[in-house]
């Protein structure tokens, strides 16, 4: 079994330009209210902006062994996205590998566990989404996975896929549907842009979101 691969092909720099226009809760409309893990994943700190390729990482529960190993390998711009077993209770990442992250030029870290150090990470200005601050340490003994598929808030992440996190929560965007998304992104706001200046022209929100044939269709009686 090969645990460590390498390298992958990151999405090229024009589609990574197109896409980071948009906020997470946009990508995950534009391509059918798909690719948001477990509202549970959230910013250690309200603000926080993370948006890349993906860096993916498997670790044994309490394990922080391929996480270390992972970001010895990331590029500048990367995301680390580690899935650790779905286990909150630990905090195998804080101020040492967030400084490592640093250095590296890794733009956030995406896992399902916790973390420790926040203050620090915050003042580093690391950009955190996990199930929150957990001080309890971790091994560093079992091996697991770099750059391979991974299953983390209940979606599936390859490396290379995209991924964009702020305060409503972390989406991941398919690498090969990158423009596609970004195009129907474009247009999502574009018509958003428009119903917000109806509205603020005192136009109907039942009428201009097209809620009052719904509401007609289903028989809605009014007293």
């Amino acid at each position: 079994m090969v645990h460590v691969i390498r390298s992958f092909d990151r999405p090229d720099a024009d589609a990574l330009a197109a896409i980071s226009k948009f906020p997470p809760a946009t990508l995950h409309e534009a391509q059918g209210r798909s690719g948001a893990l477990t509202s549970r994943i959230k910013p250690i700190y309200p603000g926080m902006r993370a948006s890349g390729p993906a860096l993916t990482a498997r670790c044994f529960p309490g394990d922080n062994l391929m996480l270390i190993t992972a970001i010895s390998m990331a590029q500048p711009g990367d995301v680390l996205v580690v899935s650790a077993g779905d286990h909150p209770e630990q905090g195998g990442f804080g101020e040492v590998l967030a400084t490592a992250c640093k250095a590296k030029g890794i733009v956030g870290l995406v896992t399902d566990a916790g973390v420790r150090d926040g203050p620090a990470i915050h003042g580093l200005g690391l950009n955190v989404f996990c199930y929150g601050l957990c001080m309890k340490g971790t091994v560093k003994e079992t091996l697991g996975t770099i750059n391979q598929p991974i299953v983390i808030g209940g979606v599936v992440v390859n490396p290379g896929d995209y991924i964009s996190a702020d305060d409503d929560g972390v989406v991941v965007v398919p690498k090969a549907t990158l423009l596609d998304v970004a195009k129907n992104s474009a247009a999502r706001e574009d018509k958003e842009a428009e119903v917000m200046a109806a509205l603020r022209n005192g136009g109907s929100i039942l009428e201009l979101s097209g809620m009052d044939k719904v509401l007609a269709a289903k028989n809605c009686t009014y007293g």
